[in-house]
């Protein structure tokens, strides 16, 4: 599994998140407390948004901890609103294209989590993909199938919708290939002024994912960047967080059933 962060808000250094922290995503590359694997080496990425609509994208397959151009991009880059992710691969390989976050004109994609079975259904989720959205597929992995299959639903206009229809599409892929393993979605979409955060698995058993919010900005992580755990609260299984600036959070649930009736 990944670790990852999203901020909105006043714009900051990144290092204030990626790197200082006692509990930053850089250490819990190297020592993550909520996840199966401790060690989340396999790459890692950051997307952030400037003075121009398209994020800027800094992604490499060196272990967070090692990199130390990491560490000096952020120190210099400042952003209103910014992804960091880092990667622990549930099978594909460790590769440039396969690290986070996804970008399709200014949306911003990245996940935590696995779509069980994958190989059983990978050709059937590429199926999912649009042919004006497939050229954006470069690497081989589940998430990004995952994000241009969403972006291919109407991601970039209703992301609650997308992300519904796109895990049932792909729930449906699995259930009529026998998977047996869980579909696992905790994931993160922006535009460059809404974030999106989803927490959803088949099984009830979604990763983590924390959120805090003052005046000043909005954290949502994989897990609390420090030890005051009262500061952070959970995102509920099966619901969405929906941050719009300078506005208070609203939590909503995923409701799956419904999305089927329609």
């Amino acid at each position: 599994m990944c670790r990852w962060i999203a901020y909105q808000g006043e714009p900051i250094y990144l290092d204030t998140l990626v790197a200082e922290p006692a509990h930053s995503l850089i250490a819990q590359s190297l020592h993550a407390a909520e996840c199966k694997v401790a060690t989340n080496g396999d790459g890692f990425g950051i997307g952030w948004y400037g003075e121009r609509d398209i994020p800027g994208l800094y992604r490499e397959t060196r272990p967070a901890w090692s990199d130390e151009n990491l560490r000096n991009l952020c120190y210099q880059v400042q952003s209103r609103l910014f992804f960091a992710h880092v990667r622990a691969s549930t099978g594909p390989a460790t590769a440039r294209s396969n690290c986070h976050p996804f970008a399709v004109g200014k949306t911003l994609f990245m996940h935590n989590g696995q779509v069980g079975g994958y190989a059983a259904v990978k050709r059937r989720m590429e199926d999912l993909i649009a042919d004006d959205i497939y050229p954006f597929r470069t690497g081989t992995t589940d998430s990004e199938a995952l994000f241009l299959a969403a972006m291919s639903n109407g991601l970039a206009e209703d992301p609650v919708r997308a992300i519904g229809m796109t895990l049932l599409q792909v729930q449906h892929l699995m259930r009529q290939a026998n998977v047996a393993e869980a579909l696992r979605f905790t994931a993160a979409v922006t535009d460059g002024t809404h974030i999106y955060a989803f927490r959803w698995a088949s099984d009830g058993r979604a990763p983590s994912l924390y959120w805090r919010q003052t005046p000043r900005n909005l954290l949502v992580v994989s897990e609390p960047l420090d030890g005051e755990r009262a500061r952070w609260r959970e995102v509920p299984q099966a619901c969405v967080l929906i941050a719009a600036p300078g506005q208070p959070v609203r939590i909503a649930p995923i409701d799956m059933e419904e999305r089927r009736a329609a």
